[in-house]
């Protein structure tokens, strides 16, 4: 079997002293299930037949087929993996199975890790890839927003109002995501945790913008344009994100995305009912609170049977904006450590 350390994901496996750990903290499996995942990470890239597992874990000990099933079963479960969407073990049927995630072989002095948060390296990672999947929501957040304002514009003036709300939700998509991908990335995550650091990277950043955004209202405009949105929403997304991210370790990448989806839907349903504002409101506030404005979202609103941009716009935009935001961080925070 193989020695030494190797680290795919955030994951560090020690041959050696026999540990597999996340993160720096330790994670749990029988002696036999260690020395599978060592002889599957040893061999990574090739296929580690039945016959094999038999002779090099069970040592020739008369085992089931269900046995190495179990042992498969358990790793998959220990590494967050899933046999329909395979990260980490693929079954190759009839034959045996593949370690298929990428492999880093690391130095180590036998000793056990110590728990602390995650190298700054993984941090950057899931932090980087989280911000850019919430860039990715916000491009698609203000093209939606564009189109529907760009109705009541000009032919040339509505490439205008596409392009400026397209820059203005990518620039808060950004700012909101990097605060609550950090926060998840430095909360040890995916733990329990990752909904505190969700939560309070969310909190941070809305504060923030919401002060210097309403300061410069002040500043340039004479006057502020209202409550639009700020820490708790940022922080009820953050959270909604947190939760999504820690459970999608246990599931698919498909059902990931749909339950972080379904997730921040719930969460941007909520925060509008509740008399908070995301995007949508946001804008319709800042627009009805500048005379000269001419940005308009009432053609959302008489989609919906509204006069304007009212309650039932701001909750149906919500859960669209909610949805979208999870769904994309966490998807960009699944799909990093495979790269």
């Amino acid at each position: 079997m193989a020695s030494g350390s190797f680290r795919f994901g955030p994951f560090l496996l020690d041959c050696r002293g026999r540990r597999l750990s996340r993160a720096g903290a330790a994670v749990d499996l029988n002696s036999r299930y260690l020395d599978a995942l060592i002889l599957l990470v040893g061999a990574h890239g090739d296929l580690v037949s039945k016959d094999r597992f038999l002779e090099e874990v069970w040592r020739g000990v008369p085992v089931t087929d269900e046995a190495l099933t179990q042992c498969i079963k358990t790793l998959r479960k220990a590494l967050g993996d899933s046999a329909a969407e395979p990260r980490f073990i693929e079954t190759v049927p009839k034959h045996g199975y593949r370690f298929i995630a990428a492999v880093e072989a690391t130095q180590t002095t036998g000793a056990p890790a110590p728990a602390g948060p995650h190298p700054w390296r993984d941090v950057l990672l899931l932090g980087g890839a989280g911000t850019a999947g919430a860039g990715l929501a916000g491009l698609l957040g203000g093209l939606f927003y564009g189109l529907a304002a760009a109705v009541a514009q000009p032919a040339m003036g509505a490439l205008s109002v596409l392009l400026v709300l397209m820059a203005v939700t990518l620039v808060v998509a950004l700012a909101g995501g990097a605060g609550v991908a950090f926060g998840i990335a430095v909360a040890r995550a995916p733990s329990p945790l990752s909904i505190l650091g969700g939560a309070a990277g969310g909190l941070i950043v809305g504060a923030l913008v919401k002060l210097i955004g309403l300061d410069a209202f002040r500043f340039l405009l004479g006057h502020s344009p209202g409550d639009f949105t700020g820490a708790l929403e940022g922080a009820a997304l953050g959270a909604s994100v947190g939760l999504s991210f820690w459970l999608a370790q246990r599931v698919s990448f498909r059902r990931a995305i749909a339950m972080a989806a379904a997730a921040g839907a719930v969460t941007g349903l909520f925060i509008p009912l509740a008399g908070g504002r995301l995007m949508g409101g946001s804008l319709d506030l800042l627009a009805r609170n500048f005379p000269g404005s001419t940005l308009r979202l009432d053609a959302i609103g008489h989609l919906l049977g509204e006069s304007g941009f009212g309650p039932l716009s701001q909750s149906i935009t919500g859960v669209m904006e909610g949805a979208l935001f999870g769904a994309c961080v966490v998807g960009a925070m699944l799909l990093a450590p495979r790269r």
